[in-house]
Order: C-alpha cells, then sequence, then structure tokens
C-alpha cells in the first residue's frame, strides 16, 4: 500500500470516552459556525484527506506554500488550507473554540487556536491561481473572504457523511477496501462533470492496466453553470451499474470545493488521491481549468501535467492523458490527435457546451457521445446545474 503523503494518515477523529468529554467540554466553549466548504475542510483534515496536516494553516505554512509551493519542512502542498474568522469573532490564540456547521445542531469540532493572522491575498492569488483577476472564481473566492483567518487543530467530534454517505469512505476505509480486494495498483479519476464516453474510454482503458479503479466526483462549491453534485452521483450510478465491473471500481465522492487552481490544484488533487491509497490519478488537458469572462483559458492546455515533472518527488504518479479526443466514425471508437488522421467530418465533439446545451434543450447525444441511461437520468433532475 502507498504511503500517505508525508508518510503518515492524519485521523483525529474522536471516539467512545474521549469523545463524550470532548462533546462535554464543547458545550461550554465559545463557537464559532463555518460554512458548508469549510466543515467539509474540517472532516478532511481530521479524517486525514489533507495528511500531513492536522489543522487549518497558520501564516508560516501560507508564507510556505505561496512562495515554494510546499510547507515549511519541504513537504509538497500547493494551495493553503484556511478558516475564514470575522474580526468581531475573532478568538485569541492559546483558547479552544467549538466549530459549528451552519445551519446544524450540536458542535461539529473543537478548534486548538494557535494563531489568528492575516496574508498579502494579491501575493497568495498570484501564486496559486496565477492571477489576480476577480473573473477567476478561485480569486473571487479567496478574496471574499473574512477578514482574519485561524490556525489551529482540529478534532472532530461527528461521523457524519452528509448526503453521498455511501458514497464517503475515508482515506483509511478506502485503503482497507483496496487491500480486501487485493488491489495493488489503484488509478484516481477526479470529475466535476457527468461522465460521458470519452471519459467511459478513458476510465476502461487504465482499467485494462491497473488492478482498480476510483472515480471520485468532487463534491461542494463549484462555479455557476457546472453540475450538481447529485446529477454527477448519479450518473455515476447508473453508468458504473450498467456497464463496469464492479469488482474493479469504486464510486466514491470528495467532499471538497472547487478551487479552480489549475496545475497547482491538480498537484493537490494527486495528494488527497494518495492519502486515499491509490498509486496513480489520470491528469488530462485544463486538469481544473477555467475559462476567463472572454472565453480564453487561464492555463495552457498541458500546464497541469507538465507540474508534474516539476514536482517529482509525490508519491501517486500521474497517468497523462494528452491531445484532444472525440468520437471518430470511420475508426468507430473514442480517438484523439495522437491516434486518428480522420478529419473534422468524420468526429463527433464532446464537447461539454454541447452536451449542456443537449441537457437544457432535451435533445439526446447520440450514443457515441453519452450512454442513453446516463442523459436519462441527467435529465430526471429539475435543475442539473449550479445556478
Amino acid at each position: 500500500m502507498i504511503e500517505p503523503h508525508g508518510g503518515r494518515l492524519v485521523d483525529r477523529t474522536l471516539r467512545g470516552l474521549e469523545r463524550e468529554r470532548a462533546l462535554a467540554e464543547a458545550q461550554r466553549l465559545p463557537v464559532l459556525v463555518v460554512d458548508e466548504d469549510e466543515a467539509n475542510e474540517v472532516q478532511n483534515l481530521a479524517r486525514g484527506v489533507f495528511s500531513p496536516l492536522e489543522g487549518f494553516m497558520g501564516s508560516a505554512e501560507v508564507q510556505s506554500v505561496v512562495a515554494r509551493g510546499a510547507l515549511p519542512d519541504g513537504t509538497v502542498w500547493t494551495i493553503p488550507i484556511l478558516l475564514g474568522v470575522g474580526e468581531a469573532e475573532a478568538p485569541q490564540p492559546g483558547t479552544d473554540v467549538a466549530l459549528a456547521r451552519q445551519g446544524a445542531d450540536g458542535p461539529l469540532a473543537i478548534l486548538h487556536v494557535t494563531e489568528v493572522f492575516q496574508f498579502d491575498r494579491d501575493e497568495a492569488a498570484a501564486a496559486v491561481f496565477g492571477t489576480t483577476d476577480r473573473a477567476h472564481p478561485g480569486v473571487a473566492r479567496l478574496q471574499g473572504r473574512k477578514a482574519l483567518f485561524v490556525a489551529g487543530q482540529v478534532d472532530l467530534l461527528t461521523d457524519d457523511r452528509g448526503p453521498h454517505a455511501r458514497y464517503n469512505l475515508f482515506p483509511r476505509e478506502t485503503r482497507e477496501l483496496f487491500a480486501e480486494r487485493g488491489w495493488r495498483t489503484v488509478v484516481a479519476f477526479q470529475t466535476r462533470n457527468v461522465p460521458h464516453a470519452g471519459h467511459e474510454d478513458l476510465q476502461k482503458t487504465v482499467l485494462g492496466l491497473h488492478d482498480g479503479l476510483l472515480i471520485q466526483p468532487l463534491v461542494g462549491r463549484k462555479k455557476a453553470g457546472d453540475f450538481r453534485d447529485e446529477a454527477i452521483v448519479a450518473a455515476y450510478e447508473v453508468l458504473i451499474r450498467d456497464y463496469f465491473n464492479p469488482d474493479r471500481v469504486r464510486l466514491n465522492v470528495l467532499p471538497t470545493e472547487m478551487r479552480y487552481a489549475g496545475p497547482q490544484e491538480a498537484i493537490l488533487h494527486a495528494i488527497m488521491r494518495q492519502n486515499y491509497g491509490c498509486t496513480h490519478i489520470i491528469i488530462g488537458r485544463d486538469h481544473a481549468g477555467v475559462n476567463r469572462p472572454d472565453g480564453t483559458p487561464y492555463y495552457g492546455e498541458e500546464e497541469a501535467i507538465d507540474i508534474f515533472d516539476a514536482v517529482p518527488d509525490l508519491g501517486i504518479r500521474p497517468v497523462v492523458i494528452r491531445g484532444d479526443f472525440w468520437f471518430c466514425r470511420r475508426c468507430a471508437r473514442v480517438a484523439s490527435d495522437r491516434t486518428c488522421p480522420h478529419g473534422a467530418e468524420d468526429r463527433i465533439s464532446f464537447s461539454g457546451t454541447r452536451i449542456r446545451r443537449m441537457v437544457v434543450e432535451g435533445t439526446a447525444p447520440p450514443p457515441e457521445i453519452m450512454r442513453p441511461e446516463v442523459f436519462s437520468v441527467i435529465r430526471s433532475f429539475p435543475q442539473p446545474f449550479v445556478e
């Protein structure tokens, strides 16, 4: 089994008598309310998704990540994990606070506060997103966060797995599953989209080379126009049920927000999947990318692929997918500019814009583009897109 990132799988979920004592203590502590995305990050920290991190980053960690893409001890890390706080609610360093999920009953976790700080958000945006343009959704999210940030370890008080509980195994549990199935090599497939035929072909190709496949949709904050979490999960349910060998694939969500940080996020996605026990991750063209308002991309087409050459000491390895893909009528299969000599007249595009338009209009795509069962389940949602 591949080692977790940094060599140790973090587990700060309290159980049994320790949890009961902490719950009683939490009732006496000041309460800091966190939004849904921050609550997900609390759980990810405690459950080992962000190993070796044990809590929200402090100023030294943020500065190190921004300056050199690594934690102070040299461990590769590309995007700060942050908890925002307003000036009026900022706790004192050296104190504990109870974290409560917005709109939920009872405490989520206890935060052991070590620091309350600020940092240069423009500098961080330029390093993480490659731009300070507030039209970029990741930059807008960073600049729109509360005035201060609070650092400290977290102790999780709940085992809540959210709305997709059956597909939300934690890193410790996916590692146990892979071991039980005898999977020595496991490929992660990161997605924020519903599956089309190109995705399916790619997933089945890697299954011909490796023991298992972890299809892991990201569930959490996304930009307007992206598919909703429930539509993505339902689409993959039907695709796996009808067209995959269930002994070789596992659907498992990753509850965290999209940052749209392109190459830097590709590295973070790889780190998280290493913690889940994956040995490889599929990295394709424009991974975690996003376009400007004028339609031009913020990142180069293969920038997210090339960054892995500059970060050679990750345990997990990329499965690199270069080039543009389509269905070729003459080849009678999924093809690319690397494999197919035929012209545009023989190509059926996997354009996301085209697929979204078909969903809106109710026009079923040809089976060369999407399985009819997948399209049907997407259309069953009154609003399958983030607004």
